[in-house]
């Protein structure tokens, strides 16, 4: 055998199946980072800019324009002086955010120093409808002071919406720092704890994946570990939450970062991973500065680096801000986006955990699982499993929006009912009642008044035709248009299509513009033979797309079809390969 032979022979026994479609891709260092920062620093991308960036990086223009065009925070046009941006998504919708919307339009349409967009999810639910003014998150009743103030010296930096007193979870005393956190941590650097440990208590505990999919965390963190020991691994945290009605994520960050890093931390430790990254959303600027000032007290304290804790071993972490898209919370459409590439999922398997970043093992979990992590560590899997209802384990965060008296995030016992989780946020406005919920954000199926004392709980929810899903509880008043509000959501899922397969970028399209069509001429049903066609495209769509954006992206409608017909859903919610909100977190 010649050498040349011998090393196609190593290299093809090298070869992961699965990944030939990336053959060719970019190698090399992403330059989403460069592109945000020339964007941070010039409010857009001119041309020489990204002339020089190639000559200094030796890349391809047409790699860049590829990033450019795909991404749609990044700019190619000079901005105006005041971007408004107005959320049109179900939890605002629901806020007469169209009449909001309208005004808006009315007043600075003709402006030529205003540029009004309207855009999907915000994270910003609570104080629906929600908009941003230079990437200054507020109300809407806010932006004509903000308008104001972009005129002159500027909007200046949101501040973060904080809680007062510790949330129930939190094992730390309140006004505690790091000296006095990450104690579970310190345990496993010092050998006091070891990780095999770790693994058997989270999974003892029940601890699942709270970003959609529901995998045990034990056991994820059990098949990263095993997976090519004492290589290259990592860890990130997704803090990518996009979909309508969810925004638990973007409180848990503001009021417990420490629990959020520990976690993370202690996966890196016990997987075997030395570099671990939060990816955020750029809309998230207030919590992203958050994070960051923990971060260098962790590093100042030598809690990370290359002596973490003084046990010898390098833990360091960064944060990288995602360039817009809701397909990035899909686990593998954020790898490739964090690789440099456009953000289209990867086919699976192979999955993460055993070829992710750069092709080396990674562990990928949500915000909230990873927070949960070390209060089950302080606590004890006995405790985490007695603070749940019923046989339901642990406690979850609810962010509850739509037509509430007092829409926000809410932390109460698994199994809580969708009727309590109600009640606790104030009820219906004017007494009004419940007429339809998503209990699970947009990817979930609508459940009817006759459900509302269902458990919200993973396997509750699946046997009832819909899912936890991302978190996001959304309440309906009786008398609202089930089928305009499942349109509406639709069309969310139809804009975030990343377009790479085709059963997702038809099929939403065109029953989008079905559904538009019925809602344009007056009516809020659907003939036989317009039902036909939607249940046609929602079963293709969900057996033929690649993620769990195209899989999902018709089960609000055609379960709003179900109601109609006094059913739960017309069929069962399926179980997503990984849609943003809803990956393998």
């Amino acid at each position: 055998m010649t050498l040349s032979s011998e090393r196609a022979s190593q290299v093809a026994a090298r070869r992961v199946p699965g990944v030939e479609a990336r053959a060719g891709k970019f190698p090399g260092p992403s330059l989403i980072p460069a592109l945000n920062a020339i964007q941070a620093r010039l409010g857009w991308l001119p041309r020489e800019e990204l002339e020089e960036l190639a000559r200094d990086t030796r890349r391809p223009r047409y790699e860049i324009e590829g990033l450019i065009s795909f991404y749609p925070h990044f700019r190619t046009t000079p901005p105006t002086k005041v971007a408004v941006h107005v959320c049109h998504d179900l939890s605002c919708w629901l806020r007469s955010a169209d009449d909001r919307i309208a005004e808006v339009k009315a007043r600075y349409g003709e402006d030529t120093d205003v540029e009004l967009v309207e855009v999907s999810c915000l994270g910003r639910c609570d104080v629906a409808p929600a908009a941003a003014v230079n990437e200054h998150p507020a109300p809407v009743s806010d932006v004509d002071t903000l308008v104001a103030a972009a005129r002159g010296d500027g909007v200046g930096e949101a501040t973060v919406s904080g809680r007062a007193e510790p949330w129930p979870n939190d094992p730390y005393p309140a006004g505690s720092g790091v000296a006095q956190r990450y104690a579970s941590l310190r345990a496993l650097l010092a050998g006091e704890l070891s990780a095999d440990a770790v693994v058997g208590t989270l999974s003892e505990s029940g601890l699942r994946g709270m970003g959609g999919a529901g995998f045990p965390t034990g056991k994820k963190w059990e098949l990263v570990a095993g997976a090519e020991p004492g290589s290259t691994k990592y860890a990130i945290c997704n803090a990518d939450e996009s979909e309508p009605g969810t925004f638990k994520d973007r409180q848990i960050l503001a009021d417990q970062p420490h629990l959020v890093l520990e976690g993370l931390l202690l996966g890196m430790a016990v997987v075997g991973a030395e570099q671990g990254w939060v990816f955020i959303r750029h809309e998230y600027g207030p919590e992203e500065r958050l994070l960051r000032a923990e971060i260098d007290a962790l590093r100042a304290a030598g809690v990370i680096g290359p002596d973490a804790c003084g046990s010898g071993r390098r833990l360091d972490l960064d944060i990288f801000v995602s360039p817009g898209g809701y397909i990035l919370g899909e686990e593998t459409a954020l790898l490739e986006c964090m690789e440099g590439h456009r953000g289209e999922p990867r086919n699976k398997p192979p999955f993460p955990g055993t070829y992710g970043l750069h092709g080396r093992p990674t562990l990928i979990n949500s915000v909230e699982t990873f927070a949960d992590v070390p209060v089950i560590l302080r606590r004890g899997a006995d405790w985490w499993r007695g603070q749940g209802l019923g046989e339901s384990v642990g406690w979850k965060f609810f962010a509850v929006s739509g037509h509430v008296e007092r829409p926000a995030v809410y932390c109460v016992p698994m199994g809580t009912t969708v009727r309590a989780l109600i009640d606790l946020a104030g009820g219906v406005p004017d007494g009004a009642a419940v007429g339809a919920v998503q209990p699970g954000g947009a990817s979930s199926n609508f459940i009817g008044p006759d459900q509302l004392d269902l458990a919200l709980d993973f396997g509750t929810l699946a046997e009832a035709g819909t899912m936890l899903g991302s978190g996001a509880l959304v309440v309906l008043a009786e008398g609202t248009d089930l089928l305009a509000a499942s349109t509406n959501v639709l069309r969310f899922f139809r804009d975030e299509s990343c377009g790479k397969c085709v059963p997702c970028r038809v099929g939403s399209t065109k029953a989008h513009e079905l559904l538009r069509g019925v809602l344009d001429a007056g009516s809020s049903s659907l003939d036989e033979a317009q039902r036909g066609r939607i249940l046609r495209l929602e079963e293709a769509m969900r057996k033929t797309s690649i993620c769990g954006l195209g899989q999902v992206a018709l089960g609000p409608v055609v379960s709003v079809l179900g109601l109609d017909k006094g059913a739960a859903a017309a069929r069962p919610q399926p179980r997503p390969q990984g849609s943003a909100e809803q990956p393998d977190r």
